[in-house]
This record gives C-alpha cells, structure tokens and sequence, in this order.
C-alpha cells in the first residue's frame, strides 16, 4: 500500500551530508523544491544518497544505498522513465526543472538508486506526455515488489537477472527456466509461489530492453519426461516458438563427454560488462563475481556452443523428438 503521509523531503537536495533536511545555506526556492519530493513505497527502507553504493556479489547492479539491497524492480522502472525522457527529447536537467526537484534526484531514479511515490511518477508522466504509461509502470513496480519471493539460494543472480544485456546458460537436465511453461514447471516446483514468480521472470525475453538470451541444453532434456506426453509436447513446441524470437539462441549439444561441464550454470553480462554466474549445486545453488569463477564458466560456454548443434539444426532436432516421441 502506497504511504499516505506527509512527503517526505528530497535527500538529494539536502544539507550535504545525506539527510533529508535543508541546509540554512538553502534560499527558499531549495527548501520548497526539497519538499515537493516524495520517496515511494513506504515498505521499501529510504536511501540515503550520501551512502556508498554497496555492490552485490562484487557488482553494482543498481542497489538503494542505505542498506545495500538491490531491488531490480527500481532499475526497470528507471529504465522506463530513462527511454521515455529520451523519446521526448529531453535531457536530466530539463526534466528535473519540469517537475521542480534537482537533476540529481532523476538520475538516481532512472538508475534505479532511490524511490519515488504514486505522486511524483504522475508529474513526471505530465512533463514527459506519457499519456499514463508511466503511472502504469509505476503500479507494476509495487505489485511486483509486494508480491515476489525468491529462493534465499537464487536471490542475489535473480537481481543480476532482471539487468542483464545478455544471459547463457547451460542445462542438463530440464528445460532452462526462463522457458519453461507453466505445466511443465509445476511437475517439477510444486509450489504455486514458486511457479507465479518462474513466470514472472520470464516477462525480460518480451520486455523493451530484453536482454540476449542464449542456452545449450543436453539432448536429454528433449527425451526426459516431465508430467504427461501433453505437457512435453507443448514444452517442445513452446521452445521452438521462443527460437524465433531475435533475442533468443536455442542449442541442443549432443549425449557426449564435454571437457569442463561439471554442473548447470547462468552467466548474466551487465550493462558495463561485468558478471555474476549462478551455478547450480545439490543444496541450492551459488552466486559468484569471482574472476577465476567466470573465466572458467566462460571457457566451459564456449566448449558447449562449439559442440552443440546451430539453432537451425536445433530446430530440425526438436521437431523431430515431437514427432516421434511426444506426439
């Protein structure tokens, strides 16, 4: 539920030294402006913009800096605002004028570094002629923060996830995650938590600023059931969807000895090139910036797509296993 108190002042355009009150140096135009400021939702801890920005797993991701915890459900909403000021043609500072706080409060928004309320993602929905796309961005970001929960195992790569520019990832067993159908991914979550957030994470393939997408799955995974001969066969053909799609490569690496694959793995590319790979291990799963860790996985990906077969003849496989298995 949105706060319905007092707003609160702007932190960025406090005394310096990170609190939300006007310094005496301030005229009254800073003061009234300082006030106009609102932070958003009222459950979230309020960064304090002096604060050092703490990285996760090495890698600054976009985090409030107060407590450290990154919510990529801000930086999202920061991108949106980002894309629509530049459509606009407008740049920080003119926007910042337009709904009366300092160019610094937006950067921190459009970074996803701070908050804000219901209130000021109208103004700026008014200043940018959003015809309430923002607002609509808004009410997403909230019912999103209210409602997802992660594996305690995941959360940290599940953060690095939603910013990525480019995922690859290596399964052995099942279909990757972010492709799985529903069906398929209740037989094997069964817990209804579990699979609406499963669902959720798959809305980055279809967003705006989806991210490159690329995964080598074992030829097992096409023979190996999961639920009925109806949910596989819906599961194949989904994936043959999905390989269609611009920012999405489907490999299928044939049932063979392949050097250096241990374990299944995700690599997350963010958008200054640095990384954070989730591999998979039977108590969970472990989250890692380690240099030597990425140079490993990174070697093992390359091996794997050298030995898998291309998309198109990935394609002529799946249709094929549909055909005489699944059908």
């Amino acid at each position: 539920m949105v706060s319905r108190l007092t707003p609160a002042p702007d932190p960025l355009a406090g005394s310096g030294q990170g609190h939300p009150v006007c310094s005496n140096k301030h005229n009254q135009a800073t003061a009234r402006r300082t006030l106009a400021v609102e932070h958003c939702i009222s459950h979230i801890p309020v960064a304090e913009v002096s604060a050092t920005v703490a990285p996760i797993g090495g890698v600054d991701v976009g985090t409030t800096p107060a407590s450290g915890k990154f919510i990529p459900e801000l930086k999202t909403f920061g991108m949106e605002i980002r894309r629509m000021r530049e459509a606009a043609g407008i740049n920080q500072t003119r926007l910042a004028v337009l709904v009366n706080v300092s160019r610094a409060y937006v950067s921190h928004v459009e970074l996803g570094k701070t908050r804000c309320r219901a209130d000021f993602a109208a103004r700026i929905d008014g200043a940018l002629h959003a015809e309430g796309e923002i607002i609509r961005a808004w009410d997403e970001l909230l019912e999103t923060i209210k409602s997802v929960k992660y594996p305690e195992f995941f959360a940290n790569f599940q953060k690095a996830e939603q910013s990525a520019i480019m995922l690859r990832a290596y399964e052995d067993r099942i279909v990757h995650g972010l492709f799985q159908r529903e069906e398929y991914a209740r037989v094997i979550l069964q817990d209804e938590d579990a699979v609406i957030n499963r669902m959720r994470r798959q809305a980055i393939l279809f967003g705006k600023n989806a991210p490159s997408v690329t995964v080598v799955m074992d030829e097992t995974v096409l023979y190996r059931q999961v639920g009925g001969r109806g949910v596989m066969r819906a599961q194949l053909e989904f994936l043959l969807e999905l390989s269609e799609m611009e920012n999405v490569n489907i490999q299928i690496a044939p049932i063979q000895y392949t050097r250096n694959v241990w374990s299944t793995f995700v690599i997350a590319t963010l958008s200054d090139q640095r990384q954070v790979v989730y591999t998979a291990k039977a108590y969970g799963g472990e989250t890692s910036s380690d240099p030597v860790h990425l140079a490993k996985v990174n070697e093992t990906m390359s091996i794997l797509q050298a030995e898998a077969l291309n998309v198109r003849d990935t394609r002529a496989l799946i249709r094929e296993v549909i055909k005489q298995r699944w059908a």
